[in-house]
């Protein structure tokens, strides 16, 4: 009896683990490939300048004094190296560099209806990222492999109330795949090992609303915020490769198919950013953020079969907070150069952390240039460079899954950005 409910505990701990996928989990990801990617995002909320406050802070369109659209294309390098000490339970190494190269893109449009009121659409992702350890390193019966993508369509609309002042909103439809896979440890010498598979998606609901001061000319305040958006994935638990043993015990629990439902919560955010014109040529800017990485954190387990169960998941992850400086200086006429460091604190210690979300604290090294072809098109690139930390783990998640024990020296990312913007 006492084997039937390790077996059951390690099944609904697996299911309950496999929907806080991927780096993303606590990885904000402000980077969409649009300019500000050169000041590692700081000034976010305040710039102002393009197409893309659509989405930074719609309540910065009302400064635009044309219709604009903004178009980036952004790879992601995604290197992801685990060092396994010798105090992990199971061999099998490390499991390679489980990041890869990922291709996201951005798409920005303004309207310019009157000097007043502008609307505007802003799609691309701003959460999620993926990893692959493969099937037999040491840590596969906590992941082998997991992917959390988004795409979010995030229509906008805002009013110049005054001079100085400056609102905006609008909501979002956001599309997320969710897909993870995890080692079954069949216990049994001769049997190779299972499977258990999460794969699923679905469509959630939010918004956001944005306030743009402007006290006067070159000095810009504002403030953003991101709804939550909650996502229902429906009978997503699926099982190969079982040994005997592992069977008897999910016949015995009840569990014979049974589906799994699980919710997650993309959490909210906030953001502050000041921009300040020092000279005509010199600008500073910065943010303060917040996200409540803690929703994120838990998860909502539903188990239908003959009977019914529900619980709550909760992986003890903490909000963060963002931080973020930088500057824009005009080398020439057409010429803009952007230079910016941000810092994001960790959502999960070393006892929590476990290699489906092997982030740390953050720091954002970004850098960038912007060229005026003409009055009507801007060309611009930049490079930002994320380090995620050391990302230490020392976890047991139970006799069949074992200890893990080791940390990440190589744990990073690498953005480029490519945007046009076209005035018109």
């Amino acid at each position: 009896m006492r084997l039937i409910y390790c077996f059951l505990f390690y099944v609904i701990l697996n299911i309950s683990f496999s929907t806080t996928s991927a780096w993303s989990g606590g990885l904000w990801l402000y980077e969409t490939g649009t300019p500000d990617v050169g000041t590692a995002n700081a000034g976010r909320a305040a710039l102002a300048k393009d197409a893309s406050t659509a989405s930074g802070n719609p309540a910065g369109m009302a400064r635009l004094d044309r219709s604009q659209l903004l178009t980036a294309v952004q790879p992601l390098l995604v290197r992801v190296k685990f060092d396994t000490s010798s105090k992990s339970t199971h061999s099998g190494g490390s499991g390679g560099d489980a990041g890869d190269l990922v291709p996201t893109a951005g798409l920005f449009y303004v309207h310019h209806l009157n000097e007043d009121l502008k609307l505007g659409i802003a799609f691309g992702s701003y959460f999620g990222l993926g990893l692959d350890y493969g099937n037999s390193w040491a840590g596969r019966y906590y992941v082998q492999d997991v992917e959390l993508l988004t795409v979010a369509f995030n229509p906008v609309v805002s009013y110049r109330i005054s001079d100085w002042l400056s609102i905006g909103g609008g909501f979002s439809i956001v599309k997320s795949t969710l897909l993870q896979r995890v080692g079954i440890n069949n216990l049994l010498p001769f049997l190779s090992d299972g499977q258990l598979k999460v794969e699923d998606d679905d469509v959630g609901y939010g918004g956001n609303l944005g306030i743009l001061v402007e006290p006067r000319e070159g000095t810009r305040f504002g403030l953003t915020y991101r709804s939550e958006v909650e996502l229902d994935f429906k009978d997503v638990a699926s099982l190969r490769g079982t040994g005997p043993l592992f069977n008897a015990a999910i016949r015995r629990s009840g569990l014979t198919g049974s589906r799994a439902d699980m919710e997650m919560t993309i959490p909210q955010a906030v953001m502050f950013s000041g921009y300040h014109e020092l000279t005509d040529k010199l600008a500073i800017m910065g943010n303060i953020g917040w996200q409540e990485n803690s929703e994120f954190g838990k998860t909502n387990i539903s188990i239908s079969s003959t009977t019914a169960r529900s619980f709550t998941a909760d992986r003890n992850f903490d909000d963060s907070w963002h931080f973020a400086v930088g500057v824009q200086y005009r080398i020439a006429t057409p010429w803009l150069y952007s230079l910016g460091f941000a810092y994001d604190t960790s959502v999960v210690d070393r006892a929590d952390r476990t290699p489906d979300a092997p982030f740390d604290r953050q720091l954002r090294y970004g850098t960038g240039i912007q060229y005026d072809w003409n009055e009507d098109v801007t060309l611009g690139f930049a490079y930002e460079y994320i380090d995620a930390g050391d990302a230490a783990i020392n976890q047991y998640k139970g006799p069949l899954a074992g200890r893990l024990v080791g940390d990440y020296k190589t744990n990073e990312i690498h953005v480029f950005a490519l945007n046009l913007i076209w005035k018109f």
